[in-house]
């Protein structure tokens, strides 16, 4: 089972911590950094965010989220051992074109060690602002998701649909290895679809063992039903509650199946919080590191 720091973007929000959590993070074994996206915070949000009990959005305004891939680009030779991936990066409102050679750009000049996590946003005021269409934004999600795949995979590369139409045009630098992984975020049926059809990893919101045992199963079915192996998708949970006693929450996870345990790194943030990084390393990552 694999570690990676979540949200790290959310602690390392200035020029050094940046560096220092993600180089501790090397340090101690995990595997993979990742920074998640809101290009701005409205003043009045009316839209529930489906991850708190009351829906609000966490943080205020005076809470930083720096752009995810900036902050990846920026971290990524301080610790080049790390995956570099993004959780999650709300696709539909970003142009596909720009974002394919933003990501193939970042996974050429590191070797090949970017992931994709993706999700069709919550927040219906933000794209209202950007002036992006909130109807429909799921099958223009995974047009562009296509896009961007037909771009990376090759040059000479045309797409014709109903968000996405340009005629045979090559983007270089490519990916590495041609590709670059995605993950579908998100706990409804429309994402367990959309991971069976199009992903290389899943990752669901909730952190409650017995939901996750759920989703998984779920997962598998949808995966079959589109005749995929379900080992082809891995599966990634968040490491929320299970923080209270974690090495039985690393030993829940193991258990049910869960491939990669995504740490959110507010709970190092602050004082003293590059201390319990690395003891979290020690007692919880290490045991599981091949």
């Amino acid at each position: 089972m694999k570690f990676g720091l979540a949200f790290a973007s959310s602690a390392g929000t200035d020029q050094q911590s940046a560096l220092d959590i993600t180089r501790v993070a090397e340090q101690v074994g995990f595997d993979s950094v990742w920074g998640g996206e809101h290009v701005i915070r409205p003043d009045s949000i009316a839209s529930k965010y489906p991850y708190s009990e009351d829906g609000a959005m966490p943080g205020d305004a005076d809470t930083p989220i720096p752009d995810p891939l900036i902050w990846l680009a920026y971290v990524a030779a301080a610790a080049p051992t790390l995956k570099l991936g993004t959780c999650i990066l709300i696709v539909p409102q970003r142009n596909p074109l720009v974002l394919a050679k933003e990501l193939a750009t970042l996974d050429h000049l590191t070797g090949g060690r970017v992931e994709l996590g993706i999700g069709v946003g919550w927040l219906e005021e933000e794209f209202q602002a950007l002036g992006i269409p909130w109807a429909r934004r799921g099958a223009r999600n995974d047009e562009y998701i296509e896009a961007m795949r037909a771009l990376w995979a090759g040059p000479h590369a045309e797409y014709h649909g109903e968000f996405v139409d340009f005629p045979p045009a090559t983007c270089n630098p490519r990916p590495v290895k041609g590709d670059i992984p995605v993950l579908v975020g998100g706990d409804t049926p429309a994402a367990i679809r959309r991971a069976a059809r199009l992903a290389n990893g899943y990752f669901p919101g909730t952190t409650d063992p017995a939901g996750l045992a759920a989703l998984i199963e779920e997962m598998k079915r949808a995966a079959e039903a589109h005749d995929r192996d379900p080992a082809e998708i891995a599966m990634h949970a968040i490491f929320g509650a299970q923080m209270g006693d974690p090495v039985k929450g690393a030993e829940e996870m193991n258990t049910i199946g869960i491939d990669r345990v995504m740490v959110p790194a507010f709970f190092f943030a602050g004082p003293g919080g590059l201390d319990r990084l690395a003891e979290f390393g020690e007692k919880v990552v290490s045991p599981y590191a091949a």
